[in-house]
């Protein structure tokens, strides 16, 4: 699964405290702090002493973490450290999370450092436990959770898998990307909460036999990146995904299709539900017809090329912007090889769009398949912005923020 939408930057500003606790996993949230680290926030660490029997204080220091304490009765940590991440933070994250932090937590108890620290702050708590499944399923554990769970915790699941001990079961840390996103989505600003918002991405395959069909080089990465924007500041995600493979939240709602036919009935059957549509999508615009009877074209059989006959596909966006309702908002997007303006303006009022992004291809570094892109926005009020050469994941937080202010 591709994870680079979650390439994110902009958290400049924003301070993560991370404890870490005595699981084998610990090693773990070294990777974390450089991904965190790399968003523009801030990273101060608090180990436990059984954190410091897997990785020690001094590979956090390395990496950049600021500060790193261990002991709540050291010097470093006399001037109040207990208290510093409810004073500072804006989240603390505990990964790996044992049994034993879990029923620190879950009674209000604080005997050492990072266990004052999470009683003390006010602010959202991301809990990534890591265990064997005995402990994790063990009546008092699961009591522990629930108890956490029900005062609001963000709660990131253990997976199932082989243990460092040699048994399987749930207990293993969740995926990196996972506790990744959960902290990010804890410092993001909620300003989509209560949003439904439908996202097309990827490109579609029209077959023509059994082993051949007629696509496009799109990625879907422009339509992940605004996918997970739209998730990070708290809307409620459905995603129409053509045959690529992109990681998203375990409650990002993904439905994956391949043809054009395909896409035009999901995303006609979830768009009424939903507040803003945006179709990243490179939908083909014509599908050739199947050979007939299955099977595939043989070489020896047409010398000359198989005959294809091409067929137009329906054209999801007109139908969506042409049933669009009172309140609903819809962007569309358009690549082009020239006369960008003209093709964004015409395309907006032909489909009914509230949005046009309008995207140059036939370039290495920005449309399909690149990292990065530049854009011309043009809304059905006459607003317009220039984008200049962006990363795909600014470039999606650009188009929410010039959507929710329309």
């Amino acid at each position: 699964m591709q994870s680079s939408h979650l390439a994110v930057t902009g958290y400049m500003g924003r301070r993560i405290h991370l404890g870490v606790t005595g699981s084998v996993a610990a090693y773990k949230a070294l990777s974390l702090l450089r991904r965190f680290l790399a968003t523009g926030a801030s990273v101060s660490v608090a180990l436990t002493e059984a954190a410091c029997q897997f990785v020690t204080p001094l590979s956090f220091e390395a990496l950049g973490a600021d500060p790193v304490h261990a002991t709540l009765f050291s010097p470093e940590a006399a001037n109040f450290a207990h208290l510093a991440p409810a004073q500072t933070s804006h989240v603390l994250a505990v990964v790996p999370a044992t049994a034993d932090i879990l029923a620190k937590l879950a009674c209000g108890l604080a005997d050492d450092l990072l266990s004052c620290q999470a009683l003390a702050f006010e602010g959202p708590l991301v809990v990534a436990p890591a265990m064997n499944p005995r402990l994790w399923w063990a009546k008092a554990t699961q009591a522990n959770w629930q108890t956490l769970l029900d005062r609001g915790i963000v709660g990131v699941l253990p997976e199932c898998g082989d243990m460092a001990c040699g048994e399987s079961g749930q207990g293993r840390l969740a995926a990196e990307d996972a506790i990744f996103a959960a902290v990010l989505k804890a410092i993001t600003p909620q300003d989509m909460a209560g949003r439904r918002v439908l996202v097309s991405l990827g490109p579609t395959r029209e077959y023509f036999d059994a082993a051949r069909f007629w696509s496009n080089p799109s990625t879907g990465r422009m339509g992940a990146c605004l996918a997970l924007d739209a998730w990070l500041r708290g809307a409620t995600v459905t995603v129409v995904s053509g045959p690529v493979s992109w990681w998203f939240p375990e409650d990002v709602t993904v439905l994956p299709v391949t043809t054009a036919a395909q896409m035009y009935d999901a995303c006609l059957e979830g768009w009424p539900q939903c507040d803003i549509g945006v179709m990243a999508a490179a939908v083909a615009d014509f599908s050739p017809t199947p050979l007939p009877g299955g099977g595939k074209f043989k070489k020896d059989a047409a010398p000359d090329g198989p005959p294809l006959v091409f067929a137009p596909t329906r054209d999801i966006l007109a139908a969506m912007g042409a049933s669009k309702k009172p309140g609903q908002y819809l962007v569309g997007f358009c690549a082009e090889t020239d006369n960008l303006a003209a093709n964004a303006q015409g395309k907006l009022v032909r489909k009914h769009c509230d949005l046009m992004i309008a995207n140059p291809i036939g370039r290495s570094d920005a449309g399909f398949a690149a990292v990065s892109n530049e854009a011309l926005a043009l809304d059905a009020t006459g607003r317009q912005e220039t984008w200049g050469l962006l990363p795909k994941t600014e470039m999606a937080r650009k188009i929410w923020d010039f959507t929710i202010r329309s």
